[in-house]
């Protein structure tokens, strides 16, 4: 059976990077029937963020990345909490010791310095494996416990990256059981994997460089390693940096909270390194899930492109059903529409559906439907078109449509009747529009004009038309 597993630090918040694993390895189980497992590596405890294994399993569930074993989640080869299995580890790591394979460090800092120092006069790469101690202890808990290695070349295949090699420098003694009793990353995940059965191991590619390490540790303990998945690092907008938290990654529930709907962004994080071979850029779930192919995962970094993320998450809200649109938009109307009954908001909601990019836009852009907003007549008077025009002509525009307004209905004609004001004041639509425009939403941008106004309704458009007037008189 395919298992893959997601296996990440709760170290903090998600984002796009692990995000991304996750889903892929995801895909990988499901598209044969196999399992996907929640491991949290907790074993760093100086590292632990309060709360972040409930945030991880928010994350997954939000996006509707299900495990079928986790923390939360009986399964036969549990507990899915390293920091409840350190009993494991100490057998196995006992294992090692009774090889020969495993020995006692009880190098200090001090040393552990002198040590580095004396590599770095000998121009050679320091190599702890070149310093073992030659006196053996017996080791016990609360004492490091570090792998004897047996360095010689590797060659290896990844999935992703092809087939690869190292020579034995590559090779060195690391720490299997820190002095807190807890294991390293680089004992704790090979002997996870192996009893929980994984048949893929899918991670970032800052881990290579360990591979030749892991290698050595499979032999020791005389297991065979899972397939090894590599994937490519998401860079920064730029392109020219890895993309981090440090250098602000957001959390994945952070774009979630703002309006992008959960298909957008699986679709755009499967996209970050992967493609079906064709042009095609959106996709539904089931089409990612039949078309996904390790094999077609890229082996170059891939950009996290913050406009086409905009973009694509944009296409979906134009697809939503008015039940679906409204539902979105729910958390983020203005404060002000509570005295507007739902026919009203789906009017407003369905007038931005092909203009906004994310839920959280419509707060900003559709406050002028909810109240009237305080006259800027800068906006008029810095306008590339009306500022070159004086002031009176500009009170004559709009006093002549306020009066031509008065005796239209808001209905479907009203387009027809803008444009006869075109002709009546021999104006451009780029003057007279933006003139009315800006009269009625204080918003040198808006929806068709004409739409606008009829959601607006006869009376608001005629009362800020006329408030303009006013504030241009003064």
């Amino acid at each position: 059976m395919i298992r893959t597993r997601f296996a990440p630090s709760p170290t903090g918040y998600m984002h796009a990077g692990g995000v991304r694993t996750a889903l892929f390895a995801y895909l990988i189980a499901k598209q044969s029937n196999g399992k996907f497992i929640l491991r949290i590596e907790d074993t760093d405890q100086n590292r632990l963020v309060k709360d972040s294994v409930d945030h991880i399993i928010r994350t997954l569930n939000s996006l509707g990345i299900n495990y079928d074993e986790g923390p939360d989640i009986d399964g036969p080869y549990g507990p899915y909490r390293q920091s409840q299995r350190l009993e494991i580890y100490h057998q196995w790591a006992i294992k090692l010791l009774n090889q020969g394979r495993a020995y006692a460090d009880l190098t200090t800092q001090e040393e552990l310095n002198q040590f580095r120092n004396l590599a770095k006069e000998n121009k050679r790469p320091f190599l702890f494996r070149d310093y073992r101690p030659t006196t053996k202890n017996q080791w016990q808990v609360g004492q490091p416990l570090r792998f004897l290695s047996n360095p010689k070349p590797y060659f290896w295949h990844d999935e992703v990256m092809g087939d690869l090699s190292a020579g034995p420098e590559a090779v060195d003694d690391f720490i299997l059981i820190k002095s807190d009793g807890y294991p390293t990353y680089n004992f704790a995940h090979i002997v996870d994997d192996y009893l929980m059965k994984c048949s893929h191991v899918i991670r970032s590619n800052e881990f290579i460089a360990s591979v030749p390490k892991f290698l050595n540790l499979y032999e020791a303990l005389d297991i065979e390693k899972p397939l090894l998945v590599t994937l490519p690092p998401i860079m920064n907008d730029n392109g020219n940096k890895k993309l981090s938290k440090r250098d602000g990654a957001k959390d994945i529930l952070e774009y979630m909270n703002a309006g992008y709907l959960k298909d957008a962004l699986l679709n755009f994080l499967v996209t970050l390194g992967w493609n079906d071979g064709s042009t095609q850029e959106i996709f539904s779930i089931q089409e990612i899930t039949e078309k996904f192919d390790i094999h077609r995962i890229q082996k170059s970094g891939a950009k996290f492109d913050q406009k086409r993320l905009d973009w694509m998450n944009a296409q979906y809200i134009k697809k939503l059903s008015d039940d679906q649109l409204l539902e979105l938009l729910q958390p983020f109307w203005p404060k002000s529409t509570n005295n507007f009954p739902p026919d009203y908001l789906l009017k407003v909601a369905k007038i931005f559906q092909d203009r906004i990019r994310y839920g959280q836009e419509i707060s900003e852009l559709s406050s002028y439907f909810f109240e009237d907003q305080l006259i800027n007549l800068d906006l008029i008077f810095q306008d590339k078109q009306l500022k070159n025009l004086p002031k009176d002509i500009l009170i004559n525009l709009l006093q002549v449509s306020e009066q031509e307004l008065k005796a239209t209905p808001f209905d479907q004609n009203l387009m027809t009747k803008l444009n006869q004001l075109l002709v009546q004041t021999n104006q451009k639509p780029n003057i007279l529009f933006s003139l009315i425009r800006i009269a009625t939403t204080q918003s040198p941008h808006s929806p068709g004009l004409s739409d606008t106004m009829q959601i607006l309704g006869q009376e608001t458009c005629l009362r800020r038309i006329a408030d303009t007037i006013k504030e241009l008189k003064k």
